[in-house]
């Protein structure tokens, strides 16, 4: 499927106006979003496909010969075309799981049971989101390797310095978020590529916070895996994307078994189906996945360089207009550019994390409270969670100026 050219520019005012939920208004105040790292909202081109394609041809694909399952098969299987060609994949190294944690447990059962054992090593950050650290400990407890740590600088960038020192040590895997869910900080993918390819180690990527605001190409990246989630993506939950290199996908054993993942079943013995439905046991949510890909679309017809030039605006507006709170202070990279992601944190000085939401959300305004599961990191922090606003397509400097007047309030009512 050919992706549409994009105008230049983003108005996001404009942008906005394609997104439902964006229109709503509680107590006279307009919904002001800024939770896009959690699950950004949904266009009504997306909702649209999703709804024509329950009314008018669901069916379990794959299946059956009749019109219907023929629609839905050619929706699924359109969808896998759309994203393989936006992320620079093949067809077959082109996945679809509920969601980048599934595809990460899918790599560390799949291709670590069989690749990892006992005194090798597995390399993750300190930066990590749970979805990548919990399978890896699970694998090395059971197979009896070790879990070692990237360490994070006090100004939240990834010492690559610590990076070649667990290298030196001769890993199997490392496993990377390409930007963090907390910091917002951008890893140098490509550079950890290279490094741990050199050092003889496969590379995966946690793409879930990346994919939302850059273009990926897996092979110019170089990456051995690389997965991402559709609900951050402006699409729905229940699906998710994997990428892996097709040699290892070959070699890898199923994940799940079940129907559709087999060419033939014996009471004693099964044979597999061919890449990319060995990994895809039983009925896939074929209405997600288009969903999905009618989200990239959408997504690419912004055109990329607008999108990263209009967020980096943005994320450089709210880190000016932060510093303005008294108190405030940011956790992460203060300072805007390619090592700095849409998603800033921060605490106040004498106000917990879960009141400073709870408060601007009797503005309207939907920021994250917590420790937005990376409680390793908070802990290399030194704190027990932080706020966060996360910023979107949509999103605008009216958007950033109503969350520093509410922050306003939230220190006004502290007696700060």
């Amino acid at each position: 499927m050919t992706l549409q050219a994009a105008a230049a520019g983003i108005d996001p005012a404009r942008v906005a106006e394609e997104f439902p939920i964006l229109q709503r208004v509680d107590d006279g105040k307009p919904l002001v979003y800024l939770d896009s790292a959690a699950t950004a909202q949904k266009p009504a081109v997306v909702i649209d496909r999703m709804a024509d394609l329950q009314r008018h041809s669901n069916a379990n694909i794959h299946r059956g010969v009749y019109p219907l399952a023929q629609e839905a098969t050619d929706a699924f299987e359109g969808a896998r075309r759309t994203i393989a060609g936006w992320i620079g994949a093949a067809y077959e190294e082109t996945l679809f799981a509920k969601n980048v944690t599934e595809a990460i447990n899918l790599v560390a059962y799949s291709w670590g049971r069989r690749n990892v054992g006992r005194s090798d090593r597995v390399l993750i950050t300190q930066m990590e989101h749970h979805s990548n650290i919990v399978p890896w400990q699970l694998l090395c407890q059971e197979v009896g390797a070790e879990l070692e740590y990237v360490e994070v600088t006090d100004d939240g960038l990834l010492d690559l310095d610590s990076l070649d020192a667990g290298l030196a040590r001769g890993p199997k895997l490392v496993a990377v978020a390409h930007v963090s869910n907390v910091l917002g900080t951008v890893n140098p993918v490509a550079e950890i590529a290279r490094r741990a390819h050199d050092a003889g180690a496969l590379i995966l990527v946690d793409g879930a916070q990346a994919a939302p605001h850059y273009r990926i190409d897996v092979k110019d990246l170089d990456v051995d895996f690389y997965g991402f989630t559709g609900h951050k993506l402006y699409g729905p939950t229940g699906v998710g994307v994997l990428y892996g290199r097709r040699e290892l996908l070959e070699e890898m054993p199923p994940f799940l078994g079940g129907g559709d993942m087999i060419s033939s079943v014996d009471f004693q013995e099964s044979r597999w189906n061919s890449l990319p439905w060995k990994f895809e046991a039983g009925t896939s949510p074929f209405t997600e996945a288009a969903g999905l890909g009618t989200a990239v679309e959408w997504f690419a017809s912004l055109g990329i360089d607008n999108v990263v030039a209009h967020e980096r605006e943005l994320t450089a507006y709210a880190l000016e207009r932060l510093q303005e709170v008294p108190g405030l202070r940011v956790i992460g990279p203060s300072t805007p550019g390619e090592h700095r992601g849409t998603a800033v944190s921060f605490a106040i000085e004498g106000v917990h994390p879960h009141d400073v939401a709870e408060i601007v959300a009797r503005d309207n305004i939907c920021i994250r409270a917590g420790h937005h599961c990376a409680q390793p990191l908070m802990r290399r922090l030194g704190v027990p969670a932080t706020s966060r606003a996360s910023f979107g397509v949509h999103n605008s400097r009216s958007d950033v100026d109503k969350l520093v007047e509410s922050l306003a309030t939230v220190r006004s009512i502290f007696g700060l």
